[in-house]
């Protein structure tokens, strides 16, 4: 199975050598003795030095190959039969994870500067799968009477630099967190003085590190790149979002009755 692990997200932004992504596979396809290997025997079988080794780790944000190896071993640990899998997918559904890796302190901020926007615009983006919430959650705020614009990677880049000058926040949601086009527009927000607020897996990544606030969904198949495989990272964004206008009501309830 972790032969045929598509790393391209997981080398993502990292400027990787030729020779480095052949040791990343290698590592990946023996990572069941790659602590026993260590970092020589690593590079003796990839006919390489030690110090390129060390060079990947940094690369990838590990602090060293012994992190590195701990990183990695959950993220590629083989399957053991149909049923396993099946169960544990199962029984992510029914996990409280919403709540694990994101505070009732964030969902109330989101809720209240929803409520505070005073005229402005959401602006919402995401590129490939990502943007199916994204489309979910602009039409659950215009219901609510929130304006919004709702953008894709197939848009002109014009779409969202022509609407900077009325935008409140911007919403974005990305499973890697290392989509080149969503950390830009987060980049390009911030520097307009526009809140950010972005959706993405619970790893550290470059999208989080970046918006004022996170909210972190549980990614079951992290190196499933192209979304083949079932994974419930998808349908736990929208029940977060689900979440995050529930809250917005009670806000909105409670705002009414300050004003009685």
């Amino acid at each position: 199975m972790a032969g045929v692990v598509d790393l391209s997200k997981l080398t993502a932004g990292k400027n990787l050598t030729e020779v480095e992504e052949g040791v990343l596979r290698y590592i990946i396809e023996h990572i069941d003795s790659m602590l026993k290997m260590g970092v020589r025997g690593v590079a003796k079988e990839n006919f390489t030095s030690t110090s390129t080794i060390m060079r990947l780790t940094k690369k990838l944000g590990y602090g060293g190959f012994v992190d590195m190896y701990y990183k990695l071993l959950p993220l590629v640990n083989r399957v053991q039969d149909n049923e396993d899998t099946g169960m544990h997918f199962i029984s992510s559904f029914c996990s409280n994870s919403l709540l694990k890796y994101n505070s009732y302190e964030d969902i109330q901020e989101f809720a209240g500067r929803i409520l505070g926007l005073e005229g402005g615009y959401v602006f919402l983006y995401a590129t490939g799968f990502s943007a199916i919430p994204v489309e979910y959650m602009t039409k659950k705020l215009l219901v609510l009477g929130i304006k919004c614009i709702c953008s894709n990677g197939m848009d002109s880049i014009g779409v969202f630099e022509n609407n900077l000058e009325n935008m409140k926040m911007l919403i974005v949601v990305s499973r890697s967190g290392e989509t080149g086009w969503v950390a830009d527009r987060v980049k390009t927000a911030r520097e307009n003085g526009i809140f950010t607020v972005s959706f993405t897996n619970e790893a550290r990544n470059r999208v989080s590190s970046m918006t004022d606030m996170q909210f972190c969904i549980e990614d079951s198949n992290k190196l499933d790149d192209r979304n083949m495989m079932a994974n419930t990272f998808f349908p736990n964004v929208i029940m977060l979002m689900e979440l995050l206008i529930y809250e917005y009501h009670k806000v909105l309830q409670n705002e009414g009755k300050k004003e009685e």
